[in-house]
């Protein structure tokens, strides 16, 4: 039997070779948590008023103007057969909503500017790339997804519409397009690309369908887009979301690039980071006391954050710090200083008794409700 060829050259360099289906094998996936099985916020969710709130990681649920988008959104054990996908997310109106001038309701996943420079915006020959997904509804008709460019000038974005033609049917929807050779896209840790499923969408942000980039920095959906929110007997369900380079057919499409759960989990860490809610005296942090005033020190040097994150110690006296064999209850205001991407400084009031320069453990009080968590979403 004859040996295969070696590539002597791309040995060398380290060069894939350029075939789409095998470079894939060698990298991650453009979207994060594609499979919906990470989520570290938990695992139901209530928002209702305007804003952005983080659900399942890596996914955010964004009502704009003044919507409550009143709703109940889950991580469901429910995925499409023959996929190996085992996760989806699902949301169900809470309240019935008739949209007002300026209101949008809509799902997202938002890429960092830096990881997404694959698709080769602001190139003369950008490559066309392809996004994937499976969709169910017992809601039937038109839904649109808009793909967005963002923290630009003149951002601009592609609109499509897709149906669900069969009531609570997993159905998996394709698009391929071609790169924005006007732009590109900024290659740092901003938000530089935007994934929308629209749900609802006020007549004031109506658009036509287009393949061209259209330059505008609002959600936009066709004038066919359901009101998912006209019921609460509505549900509808995502996953497998996957965008990769090159133009695939549902039957080219290379198969979802699963991860293991702690690859998919540090890169979402690398967002959003959780600790406690395990053990109800779980150990999260060491650092040491400075009298009555407690500073303790924690490091999450791996991953890096995507930047310096805001943090939250949620009830404070679900924790206390432990030194020199005793513990102090935490109180008052915690707050947090020298933050970076990789570490910052807690520093939490707790009762007399400690002494300064001690170490300390910030632990929790008897309690599994306490919850630290670090935030640098996009």
């Amino acid at each position: 039997m004859a040996l295969s060829k070696i590539d002597v050259a791309n040995m060398v360099t380290g060069i894939i070779p350029n075939d789409s289906t095998i470079r894939r094998k060698y990298s991650q996936p453009l979207i994060l948590n594609g499979d919906m099985s990470v989520s570290q916020r938990g695992t139901s969710f209530s928002p209702s008023g305007a804003g952005t709130i983080y659900t399942i990681d890596r996914y955010s649920y964004d009502v704009t103007g003044s919507g409550t988008g009143d709703a109940t959104i889950t991580q469901e054990s429910d995925a499409p057969a023959s996929t190996n996908l085992r996760k989806s997310l699902k949301i169900s109106p809470d309240a019935t909503e008739t949209l007002s001038s300026g209101e949008n309701i809509a799902f997202a996943t938002p890429l960092e500017g830096q990881n997404v420079q694959v698709l080769g915006h602001g190139t003369s020959s950008p490559p066309k790339a392809t996004l994937s997904f499976w969709v169910k509804s017992s809601k039937t008709g038109t839904y649109c997804v808009q793909i967005k460019e963002e923290t630009i000038d003149d951002e601009s974005y592609l609109l499509y519409e897709y149906s669900i033609s069969s009531a609570n049917t997993w159905e998996q929807k394709i698009f391929t397009w071609t790169g924005n050779t006007a732009h590109t896209l900024n290659s740092n840790n901003t938000m530089g690309f935007r994934i929308v499923w629209h749900l609802a969408v006020h007549s004031d942000d109506h658009a036509s369908a287009t393949t061209s980039w259209t330059e505008s920095t609002a959600f936009k959906a066709t004038s066919n887009q359901v009101n998912f929110f006209d019921s609460t007997s509505n549900d509808w369900y995502l996953t497998g979301v996957q965008l990769e380079i090159g133009e695939y057919t549902s039957s080219t499409l290379p198969p979802f690039q699963h991860e293991s759960i702690t690859d998919n989990l540090l890169r979402c860490q690398r967002y959003f980071r959780s600790y406690g809610g395990g053990d109800a005296y779980e150990q999260v942090a060491v650092g040491y006391t400075t009298g009555a005033q407690g500073s303790t020190f924690i490091d999450y040097s791996s991953p890096v954050m995507r930047t310096a994150p805001t943090m939250s110690l949620g009830t404070i006296n679900t924790w206390k710090i432990y030194s020199n064999g005793s513990g102090y209850t935490c109180s008052g205001s915690p707050g947090a200083s020298d933050a970076t991407p990789r570490n910052m400084k807690l520093l939490t009031d707790h009762a007399s008794g400690a002494t300064a320069g001690q170490g300390a453990m910030l632990q929790a009080n008897n309690s599994t409700a306490a919850r630290l968590t670090l935030s640098a979403e996009l």
